[in-house]
């Protein structure tokens, strides 16, 4: 790092212009080891530069600038590698021309407003995509005020800080200076998407209404849409993991789903020890935060014991995750169990996983390797890495990565392995999902480049 406090700081607020710049005009996000540089915080820059004393700032100045000469556009860069070459030619070559994919949220819950938290956060980049439309049911008259009040306003994830309008008079939200559309309607078939100017759009379906390939196409079938996305396991599908499965993605698919929260949380870290050891069996037991489909009083639920107050009771219930994860990892097929527990917190779960490896280990190689693994570029939006002593759920409130080591409660005998993984089961995953989005949207831009260019 440069040598001198004032000298880092000065350096890094030089370097605030420059990725704003690239965000904004050339839709660029860099990143160093798979962490996003923000063009929002001195402090925040600073402290993902700490990480890295070798690096140097001089260098990565002089990267930005050059990335801003190039005229590259609507890419994810890495950081690392263009140091390496310092050489943009092949990475401009390959980058996508042309206007962002547009991206309509069926649903604006939980997730659905977290994925627009995260892809309109400011300082932040979604390279070749850009929030078009929210598809909602109208909730009376005020819909519009408390749809913006629930966007700005959040009891676990606090104050979003980004500006927040609403503009009535043409039923859509002003995100940080951007028109964001409202549609109402009750069913996909009631919409034609093209009315509003969208074509050609990433549909991200945050309602779980439909889980199947069948039930999604419904979309598909309106006037444009392109491609569909599920925030929740689907069937007659590809579930994407991504940073472990996102390679297996071809132009046929255009129904994807992003897998589940916990799936996502814990499949990343299965996939390293499974390359490493390979994984005979296991047991996966989460131990999740109540969510909203469960009763806050007892009432009559559709499922067995969900019914029960919420904020009063641990909940016996079941999870698919841990069969999800050889639709990531096919190898594991048939060789994890898995359970559930709902437990009386709001947010922020915690996975743990009993596994019989095909080789002895110890704590120690087993911390080392994931510690290895959360500050590599492939998989650091992936793996966190805990060592704090003191370290509870709440603490994780707002983590980035799909799932969080906690290296100090990780246990070894022999072959028997058990680890503990932190998770928040909301806005982890909904940056798991805007990192799939991401590489969709690039993904079709490069694919629509090529047939133009081909027709040409």
């Amino acid at each position: 790092m440069t040598s001198t406090w004032l000298e880092t700081v000065s350096k890094v607020e030089s370097m605030i212009p420059l990725l704003g710049k690239l965000g904004r005009e050339q839709s660029v996000k860099v990143q160093l080891a798979g962490q996003t540089l923000l063009a929002d915080s001195v402090a925040g820059l600073i402290a993902v530069f700490d990480q890295y004393p070798e690096l140097d700032l001089v260098q990565v100045e002089q990267v930005l600038n050059n990335l801003l000469d190039s005229g590259v556009a609507n890419v994810s860069v890495e950081l690392e590698e263009v140091l390496a070459q310092m050489d943009l030619t092949a990475l401009a070559g390959n980058a996508p021309k042309g206007g962002a994919v547009p991206v309509v949220l069926y649903g604006f819950g939980r997730i659905g407003r977290l994925v627009a938290r995260r892809m309109c956060a400011m300082g932040h980049t979604t390279p070749g995509m850009h929030l078009a439309a929210i598809v909602v049911r109208k909730a009376g008259d005020n819909d519009l005020a408390k749809r913006a009040s629930l966007l700005k306003f959040d009891s676990v994830h606090g104050t979003y800080d980004g500006i927040v309008k609403v503009d009535a008079d043409n039923e859509q939200l002003i995100i940080n200076g951007q028109a964001v559309k409202v549609i109402y309607a009750s069913d996909p078939s009631e919409v034609d998407y093209t009315a509003y100017g969208i074509e050609n759009a990433l549909m991200v379906d945050n309602t779980g209404r439909w889980r199947d390939h069948d039930g999604l196409s419904v979309h598909l079938a309106r006037p444009g849409i392109e491609r569909v996305v599920l925030t929740a396991p689907g069937k007659q599908m590809k579930n994407i993991v991504f940073g472990v499965n996102d390679s297996d993605i071809t132009a046929e698919d255009s129904i994807l789903s992003a897998a589940s929260c916990t799936t996502n949380a814990i499949t990343p870290i299965l996939s390293v020890l499974e390359e490493k050891y390979g994984i005979e069996s296991g047991h996966v037991e989460t131990v999740h935060a109540y969510t909203n489909d469960q009763n806050l009083i007892d009432n009559v639920h559709k499922g067995d014991r969900r019914g029960r107050a919420a904020a009063l009771n641990m909940v016996m219930t079941e999870t698919g995750a841990a069969k999800a994860v050889s639709k990531a990892i096919p190898s594991l097929e048939g060789k994890l169990s898995g359970s559930a527990i709902r437990v009386p917190v709001i947010n922020v779960s915690i996975a743990v996983l009993s596994l019989t490896l095909k080789a002895t280990t110890t704590v120690e190689e087993i911390n080392a390797l994931l510690k290895k693994a959360s500050d590599s570029a492939a998989l650091a939006g992936q793996i966190g890495y805990s060592a704090e002593a003191d370290a509870v759920s709440s603490d994780f409130i707002g983590s980035e990565q799909a799932g969080i080591l906690d290296s100090l409660s990780t246990k070894v005998r022999g072959n028997q392995a058990t680890l503990y993984v932190w998770y928040d089961n909301e806005y982890g995953y909904s940056c798991q999902v805007v990192r799939l989005m991401e590489k969709l949207a690039q993904y079709g831009l490069v694919t629509e480049q090529a047939s133009t260019e081909q027709a040409a």
